[in-house]
C-alpha cells in the first residue's frame, strides 16, 4: 500500500491510513510506502533555495513551519515523539547549513535533504500504529532500494534491490511487524542518497512490490480512480473500472494523475496488478490496472496538459538534412534528461516541432542552443521558435487500433468548436492520438472529444 501526500496530510488522514493498513493486515501481510505530508516536499526544496542564496531568515522561517506541521500532527495523534521529530529536522538543518556555507545546492545533498519529508511521514504513521497496538517499524528506503548515481532521477538496480529488500523487510513481515517504508528515495551501491524523480513515491512502491513479489499494489490518493477525463473540465466524466498497463502509462505521460510510466515498468514484467483508490472514500472500488484487458473497444479516455510549450526547428536551406538536425537535437535532449511529450515532423521542409513541459522550457532551450551551437551560429538552422500559448490533448485507448474514422471524428469535433490544431502525433501502435491546440481552446476541445467518443 502506498499513501500519497494528501493521504498523509494531517493527523486525521494518518488515522485513516492506519485503519486501512490494519484492515488489510488482518487478511494478509502488508508493506506500506508513504509520501511526505502534502506541501512538505515543496517546503523543503524552497528551504534549500533560501540556503543557496544565503537567506538565513527565510531558511529559519521554513524550518519553523516544518517543525510545527509535524509536531501538530504528532499531537493530534497523541504521540510523544517530539524528540524524534527534532532529530530528523536537525539532520535536515545540517544539510541545508552546508548549502548555506557553500552558496550552492549539490545534487547529492539535495537528494539526502528532500527525503527527510518521507522519513518524517514514516515516523508518524509507524509510531501511531504502535500506539494503537499494531507492530510497525519506520524503514528508510535508502536501506532497501539500490539505484544508479543519477541524483534527482535515479533508476533502481533491481537485482541488488531484491536482495536488500528481502534482507531488511522479510524478517519484519515474518515477525508480524508492518514495515512503513519511505517513498521517493534510495541509495547508490556505495550508500550515497538518491531520489527517484517525478512520481518517485509511486515508483518506490512499484519497485518494492516487484522486489517482494507482491500480490497487488494499492495506490491511495485523493481521487476515486482513473477517469475518462478531468472532471473539472468534463463534469460527466466517469471512473474507469479497469485499464491496461499501456493505457495507464499513456494517460500518465499525457497529463493524467495516474501512475507515471516509469512506475509501471517494474510491475509489467511480473504481472502485478495495481489498484488506484481514494483514501477519502475507501468504500469506492477504484480502478484496477492490469496487464491485458479482456475487452477493449475504441477510445477509453481523453486527458490534457495545459502548461506546455511547443518548440520548432527548421533547417535554413535545403543543403542541410532535417534528419541530421533532428538527430542532433534529440541526442542533446536525451543527454540533458529532457522529457519530450510529442514530436511531429514535415517531409518536404524537413522542419519538426516537439512539446515539453513549461517548467523545463528554459533548460531545454539552453540544451538545444549548446547542442546546435555550430548550426545556429552559421545560420544553417533557423532561430529556435517557441510557442507557449499551446496545450496538449491526448485520446487514449487500446481499442482505437483499427477503429475506422475515429481520428477524423476527433478532428471534426475539435474543429466544430473553432479550436485551432497546431500539431498531431500518433504512433504506429494507435494507442494514443496526441493533439496540440491553442491554449484558450483546450477546455472546449476536451469536452468535444469526450462527447464525440461517447466516454
Amino acid at each position: 500500500m502506498k499513501f500519497g501526500g494528501t493521504s498523509m496530510g494531517s493527523a486525521e488522514r494518518i488515522r485513516v491510513a492506519a485503519r486501512l493498513v490494519r484492515e488489510q493486515r488482518d487478511k494478509r501481510p502488508v508493506v506500506v510506502v508513504v509520501s511526505a505530508m502534502s506541501k512538505i516536499t515543496d517546503l523543503l526544496l524552497d528551504t534549500m533555495k533560501h540556503a543557496e542564496v544565503r537567506d538565513e531568515a527565510g531558511l529559519a522561517q521554513n524550518v519553523r513551519i516544518l517543525r510545527a506541521r509535524h509536531k501538530e500532527a504528532a499531537a493530534g495523534l497523541n504521540l510523544d515523539i517530539g524528540e524524534c521529530i527534532d532529530d530528523l529536522i536537525a539532520e535536515f538543518q545540517r544539510l541545508v547549513g552546508g548549502m548555506l556555507m557553500l552558496g550552492e545546492r549539490p545534487a547529492r545533498s539535495v537528494d539526502e535533504a528532500v527525503a527527510i519529508g518521507e522519513r518524517l511521514s514514516a515516523l508518524l504513521l509507524a509510531s501511531f500504529l504502535v500506539s494503537e497496538g499494531t507492530a510497525a517499524a519506520a524503514v528508510n528506503a535508502a536501506q532497501l532500494i539500490v539505484t544508479d548515481p543519477v541524483f534527482g532521477n535515479a533508476s533502481p538496480l533491481m537485482d541488488l534491490t531484491e536482495r536488500k529488500a528481502a534482507a531488511v523487510l522479510q524478517p519484519l513481515i515474518d515477525g508480524g511487524t508492518i514495515p512503513i517504508a519511505t517513498g521517493f528515495n534510495g541509495a547508490t551501491v556505495d550508500g550515497r542518497s538518491t531520489t527517484l524523480g517525478r512520481g518517485g513515491s509511486d515508483f518506490s512502491a512499484s519497485i518494492l512490490s516487484a522486489a517482494l513479489d507482491a500480490a497487488e499494489l494499492w495506490i491511495w490518493t485523493d481521487v476515486d480512480g482513473i477517469m475518462t477525463a478531468d472532471p473539472r473540465l468534463v463534469p460527466e466524466a466517469r471512473v474507469l473500472e479497469e485499464v491496461s498497463f499501456s493505457e495507464a502509462a499513456e494517460l500518465a505521460y499525457n497529463g493524467a494523475k495516474v501512475l507515471h510510466p516509469r512506475t509501471l515498468a517494474p510491475l509489467v514484467e511480473k504481472h502485478i496488478p495495481v489498484w488506484s483508490k481514494n483514501s477519502f472514500a475507501p468504500e469506492k472500488p477504484g480502478t484496477r490496472i492490469v496487464p491485458v484487458l479482456s475487452v477493449s473497444q475504441g477510445a477509453r479516455a481523453v486527458t490534457s496538459m495545459r502548461n506546455v510549450a511547443l518548440i520548432s526547428l527548421e533547417p535554413a536551406h535545403a543543403g542541410l538534412s532535417g534528419v541530421h538536425v533532428l538527430a542532433r537535437a534529440m541526442d542533446s535532449l536525451a543527454r540533458g534528461n529532457v522529457e519530450v511529450l510529442t514530436i511531429s515532423a514535415s517531409s518536404y521542409r524537413q522542419s519538426f516541432c516537439f512539446l515539453v513541459r513549461d517548467d523545463e522550457l528554459a533548460r531545454t532551450v539552453e540544451i538545444l542552443e549548446a547542442g546546435l551551437s555550430m548550426e545556429l551560429a552559421h545560420g544553417y538552422v533557423s532561430p529556435i521558435s517557441i510557442d507557449r500559448e499551446v496545450s496538449l490533448l491526448a485520446v487514449v485507448g487500446e481499442g482505437m487500433r483499427g477503429t475506422q474514422g475515429l481520428a477524423g471524428r476527433i478532428f471534426t469535433a475539435i474543429s466544430r468548436e473553432n479550436v485551432n490544431i497546431m500539431a498531431i502525433a500518433q504512433g504506429s501502435s494507435e494507442l494514443t492520438i496526441a493533439i496540440v491546440v491553442r491554449r484558450e481552446g483546450l477546455e472546449k476541445a476536451v469536452r468535444a472529444v469526450h462527447a464525440e467518443c461517447h466516454l
